[in-house]
């Protein structure tokens, strides 16, 4: 079954509540309109109510079945507003400022939805900034327990040569931190082994990647690289991985076997954890165009509740496919198996 597949099932499963906030958008209407028909969330719009009907008449599309919230109107906001300035009151923050922000920030008000329990995650960015849709999950939702680091992987479906490399890969990070730590790369491969079995349903080979394989070149940025797999093993992770390996060497069978013969995932690794945001960002893209890959993403990760961010370019689709993925999140965090 195709990742997409995969997805789908599981977002039809969990018919989670999914926020949607930037309901001027016409394509969130159309992809509303599209989620409603497959039955994969239940979508929640934050907007004017008489608006988003209007614009639904104009696109000639149904809404029926989504949930409208209302900053003006919404019942429950003073509630909200004191909740708010209670979780950051250590930061300066006030009712006042609390209810400023609710009701002018869809994005806060979307993850305060989540954070009160009246949806189950969010999809967002098609009109905003990625800073603004993680500043959001980071302040209200903040990070899962024993977690420290939000970060995002790729979900990677290849188009060829499968018979060497399987159907599908796992990139990270490619949308959060620029230059993590060492610890932070460690957080970042727990969680994306965790992406990998819950959401791209894979058993996780995880290689933490940098430009030596196994001491043929010694550098700090090598050494960082080292760090986080020593950190792993005295974390005792229950997944396989590696570090210090190069690229071929993790996902070539014949170079892993001359390059770390003893390596438990080299020339076999399907999660590749990059030394910085550059590498990430530059290497699923490099993979998406030449090689033809499928990439879904970014799938953030570390945080309490899904709240995922969108491409400011992206399709109506796109955002039918993240929230299917957020869906599936959801359903994976709440112990919900298929």
């Amino acid at each position: 079954m195709s990742f997409l597949g995969k997805v789908r099932k599981k977002a039809l499963q969990a018919y989670s509540r999914i926020v949607l906030p930037e309901s001027t958008d016409e394509r969130v209407l159309r992809a509303t309109a599209e989620i409603l028909k497959e039955k994969l969330a239940r979508p929640v719009l934050i907007g004017n109510a008489e608006r988003i009907a209007l614009d639904a008449k104009a696109y000639e599309i149904s809404l029926e079945g989504a949930k409208i919230v209302d900053p003006e109107k919404f019942e429950r906001m003073d509630e909200y507003a004191h909740k708010f300035a209670e979780m950051r009151a250590k930061k300066g923050m006030t009712y006042e400022k609390a209810k400023e922000i609710l009701t002018t920030d869809v994005n806060f008000l979307g993850a305060m939805l989540v954070k009160m329990g009246d949806a189950d995650g969010m999809v967002s960015g098609s009109l905003s900034p990625t800073a603004n849709v993680l500043r959001a999950g980071i302040q209200v939702i903040g990070t899962k327990p024993g977690v420290k680091t939000v970060s995002s992987v790729f979900v990677m479906e290849l188009t060829q040569k499968q018979d060497l490399f399987g159907n599908i890969l796992l990139f990270g990070d490619c949308s959060v931190i620029p230059r993590p730590t060492s610890e932070q790369l460690a957080d970042i491969a727990t969680s994306a082994a965790e992406t990998a079995q819950s959401i791209a349903g894979i058993n996780p080979r995880v290689a933490l990647l940098t430009f030596s394989t196994k001491g043929s070149a010694n550098h700090e940025c090598v050494d960082l690289v080292k760090d986080a797999g020593a950190i792993l093993r005295a974390r005792k992770v229950g997944f396989r991985f590696d570090d210090e390996l190069q690229a071929d060497a993790a996902i070539v069978k014949s170079i892993g076997e001359i390059k770390a013969p003893l390596s438990d995932v080299s020339g076999n690794a399907n999660v590749l954890i990059f030394p910085t945001l550059a590498a990430g960002n530059i290497g699923y893209k490099l993979v998406q165009r030449l090689a033809g890959a499928n990439a879904y993403g970014p799938i953030i990760q570390g945080l309490a509740s899904p709240i995922n961010d969108l491409s400011r370019g992206c399709s109506a689709e796109d955002i039918v496919v993240l929230t299917a993925v957020t869906s599936a999140q959801a359903c994976a965090m709440c112990g919900v198996e298929d």
